[in-house]
């Protein structure tokens, strides 16, 4: 019968044999992924996959462990931590705490920012597969969320069952298809115990509203709820699986890998704009997806392709975007960092100089950089420019406006007022990357610095 123990535990459990069967042929592996790590809040649908995945550890030969997440947000963190810490014991499944400092940064909410450390931390786990508790009413309820911030097919396609990653674990949802009422009853089957979180009784929360207030009514009115709605979720998946083929057809012979990063030709950007603006803004949300940035909103995505189709050619952009901007160099769309402040600091013998984008070393050498007795007993200072500096290379070379040099290099305009340049007193005397002065210049047996600038990351 329904009730009975036995088919509220075989349905987990073969709903999760599923779901490794399809990671392992993802993989070409034979069998299950050996490494499993579960993300553990201690929550009653975390301690269900806990217990199901180890009831399969023998059976699918896997190496089974458990993370839990310690964001320090609410009064009880430290108690869900030690709950989690005795369950594993209690099983003889080895288990890690993470802990993470969340801050609400710009407009996001706390739980967004929570949930963003969260991904981070088990991004980086060493193990095959982490393995995540969500379940169909997690589904229906993200769709929700997502179809009422006017989303598009990415957002409403809401959480893979499994999202695979070039240099971490894969992210498995394996009860991703079972309503919360399978999960419910396995609890009950196994007679499992675990924790609350008392911000779920929140309604202050949006996904919580929707659970506690709109959701019952819903199943209660449309019975097929909320597998309808995950069937929904696959079929926007797989409308967002098409539209990218498209973006990636229209970006044939438009992105190029060059010293600044993948970019996006500008003038092919206009031609497919004046054509099909649709899939003009198709292609600019793939290239911005590609490139690691969020989806800004429709109003948002609009208005940076009308700037970049029709501002000027030499026009000096700046779109800011999810931490980044977006910039036109030699007629190519960039997204690079955000340019920094005007700086000026002393230099003081330091090895190296950590900045704000980079960093700027010194490294002590003979016959090359500059020499190291021009520095002694003067004022060094490290800054930006200012736009009038000038530099002799060598004897033989004219003295050169650092803004010919610099754009001579090919080197974007961003770049160029960012770049942190060496000044003995009021005199330009080394520019990174580019050479030092004729006047500081170490003798071929003299000792001198080699100075080396390393900005902080890459073009995104």
């Amino acid at each position: 019968m329904e009730d009975s123990p036995v088919p509220a535990v075989a349905t987990v459990l073969h709903a999760i044999r599923e779901a490794l069967t399809a990671v392992a042929g993802e993989r070409e592996t034979a069998g299950a992924p050996t490494r499993i790590a579960i993300a553990l809040s201690g929550g009653r649908d975390s301690m269900v996959l806990l217990d199901a995945l180890a009831l399969l550890a023998p059976e699918l030969h896997i190496d089974l462990s458990a993370v839990h997440v310690h964001h320090g947000l609410s009064p009880n963190a430290e108690r869900w931590a030690e709950f989690c810490v005795a369950q594993c014991a209690e099983r003889r499944i080895p288990f890690g705490v993470e802990r993470v400092h969340v801050e609400r940064v710009g407009g996001a909410s706390l739980e967004a920012t929570a949930r963003a450390a969260r991904y981070a931390v088990l991004g980086h786990i060493n193990a095959d597969v982490v393995a995540l508790a969500h379940h169909a009413d997690d589904q229906a309820e993200t769709l929700l969320l997502q179809l009422l911030r006017g989303a598009g097919p990415h957002g409403l396609a809401a959480m893979p069952r499994q999202h695979p990653s070039a240099t971490g674990p894969v992210l498995l949802r394996p009860l991703l298809g079972l309503a919360r009422e399978a999960i419910d009853r396995y609890a009950t089957a196994r007679a499992l115990a675990w924790v609350e979180d008392e911000s779920n009784a929140n309604t202050g929360i949006k996904r919580n509203f929707l659970r506690r207030k709109i959701a019952p009514s819903l199943a209660k009115a449309f019975p097929g709820y909320p597998a309808t709605l995950v069937r929904a979720a696959r079929h926007q998946a797989e409308s967002a699986t098409l539209i990218d083929e498209l973006a990636a057809l229209d970006a044939t012979g438009a992105i190029s890998d060059v010293t600044v990063g993948a970019t996006l030709d500008r003038a092919q950007l206009i031609a497919l704009a004046e054509r099909a603006p649709h899939r003009a803004r198709n292609l600019l949300r793939w290239f911005l997806r590609q490139r690691g940035l969020a989806a800004p909103s429709a109003a948002r995505l609009a208005a940076m392709l009308q700037q970049l189709t029709q501002a000027a050619r030499d026009a000096r952009v700046q779109l800011l975007h999810d931490g980044a901007e977006l910039g036109f160099h030699r007629d190519r769309i960039v997204v690079h960092a955000p340019v920094i402040a005007p700086f000026a600091i002393l230099w003081q013998g330091e090895p190296a100089l950590t900045l704000a984008h980079g960093r700027l070393e010194f490294a002590t050498c003979i016959g090359a950089g500059i020499a190291r007795a021009a520095l002694d007993g003067v004022g060094v200072t490290v800054r930006t420019r200012s736009g009038d500096e000038r530099i002799r290379l060598a004897a033989n070379r004219p003295r050169q406006t650092l803004k010919n040099l610099l754009q001579n290099a090919g080197m974007p305009w961003w770049q160029r007022v960012s770049l942190p340049l060496v000044f003995r007193g009021d005199t330009l005397a080394v520019v990174p990357g580019i050479g030092v002065d004729v006047a500081f210049q170490a003798a071929p047996d003299a000792p001198g610095y080699a100075v080396h600038w390393h900005p902080a990351g890459r073009e995104v």
